[in-house]
């Protein structure tokens, strides 16, 4: 019998059908100019999305089939990753404990464009591509010749960009028949994509989330058990790790470090179950370049060029996702652009940090990456409510920053939450903490643009909404925020317990 599917004016339709093997194949996608009825008949299995077509440039593009792998590109090669014994390079084997075989093959790759699995296009088609939107009102709001752009990941099912490696971090693990997925998460936002995407494909998912992120942040918490995962506040009674710490401090706020720790424990004995990062490594950027390679079209799509990329940085999976791709084209001579990452004042391993191999986690259990780091042991103030909490840079990031091909600087969080003000009240999007650091950073551009005349093309990374994180903007806007002292000391202390490696 067949069924009748009505879709109204200006939607993106996309077509698929789906043939007796199984496979599924998309057929073409337009925008529609009118409504229209579809009638589908029950012979044959067809799929059809609507989606909106916003943004600019967006209903002209594909969602990319490639990931890019900015190391292929480089004049030198970053530095290897140490095991954390030997301090020699580490080996497959020596992080099969932890990752499936497909994602130590990418982690260690130096092929150019790396193949995205089809069951995983299919997923990131319920939100890519996502939209590039022009920031008009905030720009009248500032005054500014500058013209705007960010790219927006918050349209995804968790609201951020990390499901685009959470997804196929997943599937590869499927499909070498894991069962039991562990993580951290700090905010939030990586934890509630792991659960969405273990969801999907049908593994446990089990998370060690912060201390200070979740006590105030309990949505994020509810958000990941609604996806079927088990959440616990980290550091918890369920690790030897996390009874350390809490021996040593009954009220520690927790850190990345330290549940990265409990997760990594968990993983390491026990043979059906596998750990996923969601910033950091090398095939976790990798994932995201999806990002950069969709909004590059977007910008050929309406004749723009970026003069100026910024994104905000903690682990550097969002900034990575961007910028690398535009990095690519910098390197053939393209374009120019100035690249500039953000951090928060209270973390700020690029500007403040030190370039050196150092541990990913506060046990010291993961490999040495070489990469700007605060020291493993770092604790941030649980009161910073910027998020970007992690103790260093990823070590990709950090070798591009040491080889000049970026810029990075950090801001107070007080600056960040009131450009988060100013965007929501003029853009309608409340932003997630994270990005504020990118609002602020474009804010600072465009007025400086005003003063200078110039008509610079600039493009920020807008990595997600802040619907779950309305309690740091009840602090700012009753006043009760404040800019936290940069810790000289707190970070020495932290750096002198840093291996000395020399290589």
């Amino acid at each position: 019998m067949a069924q009748s599917l009505c879709f109204y004016s200006n939607t993106r339709l996309h077509i698929c059908i789906k043939a007796s093997s199984g496979k599924e194949q998309q057929l073409g996608c337009f925008t529609l100019t009118k409504p229209i009825h579809l009638k589908v008949s029950s012979g044959c299995r067809a799929r059809a999305r609507a989606s909106a077509s916003h943004g600019a440039g967006s209903s002209a593009i594909q969602i990319p089939h490639q990931w890019y792998n900015l190391i292929a590109d480089l004049p030198v090669k970053p530095p290897p990753p140490l095991h954390p014994k030997t301090f020699e390079p580490v080996k497959p084997e020596d992080l099969s404990p932890l990752f499936p075989d497909e994602l130590i093959k990418q982690e260690a790759s130096n092929d150019q464009f790396i193949d995205i699995p089809e069951e995983v296009l299919d997923v990131y088609r319920l939100w890519r591509p996502t939209p590039l939107i022009r920031a008009k009102r905030l720009e009248k709001l500032l005054n500014t010749p500058a013209r705007i752009y960010y790219k927006y990941e918050g349209v995804s099912p968790a609201g951020s960009h990390k499901p685009n490696t959470a997804v196929p971090q997943v599937w590869y693990n499927a499909q070498e028949g894991v069962k039991n997925i562990v993580t951290e998460t700090g905010a939030g936002q990586w934890g509630s994509s792991l659960a969405f995407a273990c969801s999907l494909f049908g593994l446990n998912c089990e998370v060690w989330q912060v201390r200070a992120s979740f006590d105030q942040k309990p949505y994020r918490k509810l958000m990941m058990q609604t996806w079927g995962a088990k959440v616990h506040p980290s550091p918890s009674t369920v690790t030897e790790f996390g009874r350390r710490i809490l021996q040593m401090d009954p009220a520690s706020p927790g850190s990345l470090g330290i549940a990265i720790s409990e997760a990594v424990e968990v993983a390491a004995m026990n043979a059906d179950t596998k750990y996923c990062l969601g910033s950091v490594l090398n095939h976790v950027l990798l994932h995201q370049t999806v990002i950069g390679e969709e909004c590059i079209k977007q910008m050929e799509a309406i004749g723009e060029t970026p003069d100026v990329i910024i994104g905000c940085t903690g682990g550097g999976s969002n900034f990575a996702g961007l910028s690398f791709p535009f990095i690519r084209e910098k390197l053939k001579g393209k374009i120019n652009p100035l690249i500039r990452a953000v951090e928060p004042a209270a973390c700020p391993s690029l500007t403040k940090g030190i370039y050196a191999y150092d541990y990913g986690d506060t046990a010291g259990m993961t490999p040495l990456m070489k990469m700007h780091t605060l020291g493993h042991d770092f604790i941030p103030d649980p009161i910073h409510a910027g998020g970007l909490r992690y103790h260093g840079m990823a070590p990709l990031i950090s070798h591009v920053y040491e080889l000049g091909f970026m810029e990075a600087l950090s801001i107070p969080q007080t600056e960040c939450f009131q450009g988060a003000i100013q965007f929501a009240r003029t853009e309608g999007l409340i932003p997630a903490p994270e990005p504020t650091h990118a609002i602020a950073a474009t804010i600072r551009e465009a007025l400086h643009c005003r003063e200078t005349g110039e008509s610079k093309v600039i493009l920020m990374a807008m990595c997600g909404h802040g619907h779950f994180d309305l309690p740091a903007y009840e602090k700012y806007l009753q006043g009760s925020m404040v800019d936290l002292a940069f810790a000289e000391e707190k970070i020495q202390a932290s750096l002198a317990n840093i291996p000395q490696i020399v290589r």
